[in-house]
């Protein structure tokens, strides 16, 4: 599985050399194209989920312990925690992204029988590891309700209710696009209460943030180490962006209004790293400072949780069920909400049991990968190698993309 990771990391990465060196000027626009920041905001919250807010307070300690895991030693526990979730890794959504955008309308690889039905069972799968892993962090995070290690009924409830909004809200892209602008100012308001509980107190200053923030620069000095697996845990992490990637990619891909590309993979290497630099700094000094985050902290975080989760999975619900032509329209708003919530919620129960693994969905989208490579190669070469736009028909209205943003 590692050779395979491996492989997988390695082509992603010259694959983008590749765009860039041959359509690094052309102007991506998507069949619903809107503006930047609303493209962004789409980006970001359905590119995340749950694990940004719930994992980091129960990780740096094991980055930080370089006797049990000697491999952490080259920088600290606040920038390979970075290095997990920022930066270098959007290179994936960007190569997916573009490729959705400009090249899959010439190609149509993901509208053979086959790949289609592959790709829904990836987007299916990853949406249900979603709704677990909000499942399985809840008793850390709401231990008031519980033992803090056992997951009762109530979290069965407050996973089900978030499935349950979620599949309302795919009913119709303008909740898509209200909840992830929505979810995002939502994030900012978590970051700012928890920054002033960091560093307004007794327990830190505005420099510790500084020095937090100054922290992760050690990871750019060392963005190498991140590119191949450090370790299985690194490779969880590597699988789980691979099983992501190309269902965000086909998402997104709707909304880019204009960028060039060079653009367009500069938007989500920097500006989703913003917001996650800052909030890992913040949570850093929780760590650090041995700041109880029990009570209206950890209630707040949690909601926005599920917030995250509810934003994910709507717009993925939506991808999928648009590909297999399970749609309103077609089933009925009741039916279509039924179908959805049943499937999704067995799905999630198949992950508790272990059932199912992230890094089988992850390995199956390497195989797209390179399943869509050979068949550019042995039958779409020159048509690729003849783009040099976006499909003519997507065009920008800036008039709609007004009432929309």
């Amino acid at each position: 599985m590692t050779i395979w990771l491996s492989a997988g990391i390695i082509f992603t990465l010259l694959a983008i050399i590749a765009i860039l060196v041959k359509w690094g000027n052309v102007r991506c626009v998507g069949v619903t194209p809107v503006r930047t920041f609303t493209f962004i905001a789409i980006l970001f919250t359905s590119g995340l989920d749950v694990g940004l807010i719930m994992f980091p307070l129960t990780e740096f300690a094991g980055y930080a312990d370089i006797k049990a895991s000697p491999e952490y030693a080259f920088a600290n526990p606040l920038a390979i925690e970075f290095g997990y979730w920022g930066f270098l890794i959007w290179g994936f959504y960007f190569l997916t992204c573009f490729y959705f955008c400009v090249i899959e309308p010439k190609v149509k690889f993901f509208e053979i029988p086959w790949v289609k039905l592959i790709n829904n069972v990836v987007i299916i799968g990853t949406c249900a590891f979603t709704a677990f892993l909000l499942l399985s962090n809840l008793p850390w995070y709401l231990p008031s309700l519980g033992d803090g290690d056992s997951i009762i009924p109530s979290f069965y409830l407050i996973v089900f209710v978030a499935i349950c909004f979620a599949v309302y809200s795919s009913t119709d892209i303008k909740y898509v696009r209200f909840l992830s602008i929505s979810t995002t100012w939502l994030f900012i308001v978590l970051i700012g209460f928890m920054w002033v509980g960091a560093f307004m107190g007794d327990n830190g200053e505005v420099s510790d943030f500084t020095k937090n923030l100054e922290s992760i620069g050690n990871y750019f000095g060392n963005i190498n180490q991140f590119v191949l697996p450090l370790n299985d845990y690194h490779e969880f992490y590597l699988f789980w962006w691979f099983a992501w990637s190309i269902m965000i990619g086909q998402f997104t891909s709707r909304f880019v209004g204009g960028l060039k590309t060079y653009q367009v993979l500069g938007a989500m290497l920097i500006f989703p790293s913003i917001p996650i630099a800052i909030w890992f700094s913040v949570l850093y000094q929780y760590h650090e400072a041995g700041i109880a985050t029990q009570g209206i902290k950890n209630i707040a975080m949690v909601f926005v949780g599920v917030v995250f989760v509810i934003n994910s999975l709507d717009s993925l619900i939506r991808l999928y069920t648009d590909n297999m032509n399970l749609t309103v329209k077609r089933l009925g708003r009741f039916n279509y909400i039924a179908l959805n919530i049943i499937a999704l919620s067995l799905l999630t129960l198949l992950f508790k049991l272990n059932f199912l693994q992230i890094q089988w969905v992850g390995a199956l989208v390497i195989g797209l990968y390179f399943g869509c490579t050979a068949f550019i190669g042995y039958s779409k070469f020159k048509a690729v190698s003849n783009i040099d736009s976006s499909p003519k028909d997507n065009k920008i209205d800036y008039t709609k993309i007004e009432s929309v943003s």
